[in-house]
């Protein structure tokens, strides 16, 4: 088998990158580790690329369409990854995530309508719910002190359901890392059921779960709940391909898709871009030993980030994700501000992280890592988080 380099460092300078050379308008200098946006440092998969440079040696770019292998790659990915069979009529196009997410929400809500959302959760969701003139309903997510596992408020979410047409479902969820069960995913649709929401389920890292946690499409578990869930996966982060801008609705009911389909044809956008179909039809279709080694190498950097915290800066409170490639770091022991913390982490420790803050008020003194990336940067990163924790007798949770 193929073995694939996830350790060779690759200057990303110079190719117009968000997560390199956006960093000085996002933390006022260039001179950190960025470990912030959720993209990863690692080169796309070879046979993506060759792909790619193939349809580029056509020298014709006009206007395409998306052939039956196309909707073949998807479903046979999904059956492959989640044993959910799905057929090619409920597959629908969307640019991005955030994207289709709107697109559901536009289609089977009015303006005034709440949507619920589980805070501290990806920031867009938000942004994008208030934008559009809908109103934001929280239900957050409850944190264990001793474990930092999130679990979900059920008697909270009953009663903020009540005030919604629709829940956006993060799971995986971003930033916690939880992957939630199928005893809590079926709870989820009990509840949406008796209060008629719709479903709209971000599952963009839902190829990211980590052994023994297993990712539930939560359209695949019961009819009822396939009938009320518009559904959305990308290869963008499985493959590192977020630049094509390629994503998936998968929505079973036919009304549904309908309505979702009008808000796609409405800003007339159903075409995309030929390489961003080329991208996902070939990751779908050969990504599979990629994705198995690259989530080994994901799962070392977890470990190694979890076990450097846990050994030489205890005062930092981490647990490790089910899924994803994001870290959620507790900072809170420290007693710093969030601007206070911020700008140590920028200033002292020359690291980008996420802040925290942007998922919510839940976030506040939390930060986002990223480990997407060689390890010898976590290594240069941690060691630099380590050097300026030291400086500032900040090694040890302070005594309660």
């Amino acid at each position: 088998m193929k073995r694939y380099d996830f350790d060779t460092y690759i200057d990303r300078v110079g190719s117009d990158c968000e997560k390199y050379e956006d960093m000085l308008a996002v933390f006022g200098t260039d001179r950190v580790i960025p470990l912030w946006i959720a993209d990863m440092d690692f080169a796309t998969a070879d046979f993506i690329v060759e792909a790619m440079e193939r349809r580029m040696r056509h020298p014709i770019f006009g206007y395409t369409f998306r052939p039956q292998c196309y909707f073949d790659a998807i479903s046979g990915w999904v059956e492959r990854h989640s044993g959910w069979k799905i057929e090619a009529p409920w597959i629908a196009y969307s640019p991005g995530v955030v994207a289709g997410v709107t697109f559901g929400m536009l289609s089977c809500t009015e303006p005034g309508d709440g949507v619920v959302i589980q805070p501290p959760v990806y920031h867009p969701f938000g942004n994008t719910i208030r934008a559009n003139g809908r109103r934001v309903v929280n239900n957050p997510l409850v944190q264990d002190p001793a474990s930092g596992r999130y679990r979900i408020d059920f008697e909270d979410l009953d009663r903020k359901l009540a005030q919604a047409r629709a829940f956006i479902l993060c799971n995986p969820h971003n930033p916690t890392g939880r992957v939630f069960t199928r005893e809590e995913l079926l709870r989820i649709g009990e509840l949406c059921r008796t209060h008629d929401v719709t479903i709209i389920s971000d599952e963009i890292h839902g190829d990211f779960a980590f052994r023994p946690h297993e990712h539930l499409h939560i359209a695949s578990l019961t009819e009822d709940l396939a009938g009320r869930t518009i559904t959305l996966i990308a290869p963008s982060k499985s493959f590192n391909v977020a630049g094509f801008s390629t994503a998936v609705a998968i929505v079973p009911d036919p009304a549904r898709r309908a309505a979702y389909q009008a808000e796609v044809d409405r800003i007339h956008i159903e075409n995309g871009n030929i390489f961003g179909s080329v991208a996902l039809k070939t990751a779908y279709e050969q990504g599979d030993a990629w994705m198995e080694q690259l989530l080994d190498y994901l799962q070392g950097n977890i470990d190694f980030v979890y076990d450097f915290l846990r050994s030489k800066i205890p005062s930092v409170g981490c647990y490790k994700p089910e899924a994803t490639f994001l870290m959620w770091l507790d900072f809170r022991s420290w007693g710093m501000t969030q601007e206070e913390l911020n700008r140590f982490l920028v200033e002292e420790a020359g690291l980008g992280l996420g802040d925290g803050s942007i998922y919510g008020e839940e976030g506040v003194g939390f930060q986002r890592l990223n480990v997407g990336t060689p390890r010898s940067v976590l290594e240069r990163a941690l060691n630099q988080l380590l050097e300026a924790v030291d400086r500032r007798g900040l090694l040890n949770p302070p005594i309660q």
